[in-house]
């Protein structure tokens, strides 16, 4: 039975998301390094060391829940600069989210996020049909809520006390989504943004 999130790699001109795979958690450990990343309370990135259980865990979500997690290759370099995936996949609801995203601190705030989103929402909306796609962050994480609403997307709420962290800490996160009648006009604003001279 086909599953509504198939592995597939989508290509642009500054970066490429690739499915993830076992062997990747080496690139994946170096890119971590870039900016310590782990050392980010507010987020769940594994430190290099850890790397490999990080990538066997969401590999594990792709066989159990219908995720699809990528890794992200970065054109200028040919290095593997973070990782993303779609989950929360709702096949029923023509729903998902993208998120467990994260990027070494080289390519943060460049053309990569904005066309890695670009290709996913593309894919989403152009491909899969989808009525909505969902993203999440910490109530804490401001660069990435500024991120996610540079994007288009519109803040839905916020999920007061939703999580637990691994000190036992509450987390209150934000929800924001592009729906479907929203993405021609979210797909110019990208367009727009990626076309701007850097």
């Amino acid at each position: 039975m086909s599953r509504f999130v198939e592995p597939v790699t989508l290509a642009g001109r500054h970066a490429t998301l690739e499915p993830l795979e076992a062997g990747h958690a080496d690139a994946l450990a170096d890119a971590v390094r870039d900016g310590e990343l782990w050392r980010l309370w507010f987020t769940s990135i594994a430190p290099p060391e850890r790397m490999a259980e990080y990538v066997a865990a969401a590999l594990d979500m792709r066989e159990r829940l219908g995720a699809m997690p990528f890794v992200v290759r970065d054109h200028a370099s040919g290095a593997i600069v973070g990782c993303t995936r779609y989950f929360a996949v709702d096949a029923v609801n023509r729903r998902l989210e993208i998120g467990h995203t994260w990027y070494a601190k080289r390519v943060q705030r460049t053309a990569v996020n904005t066309e890695c989103k670009r290709l996913l929402l593309g894919h989403a909306f152009e491909r899969l049909g989808c009525i909505a796609v969902e993203f999440r962050t910490h109530w804490f994480n401001f660069a990435s809520r500024e991120a996610i609403a540079r994007l288009g997307a519109k803040q839905d709420g916020v999920l007061r006390s939703h999580q637990l962290g691994s000190d036992g800490a509450r987390r209150d996160t934000v929800v924001f989504s592009i729906v479907d009648h929203e993405w021609p006009a979210v797909k110019k604003h990208l367009d727009h943004q990626l076309g701007r001279p850097r």
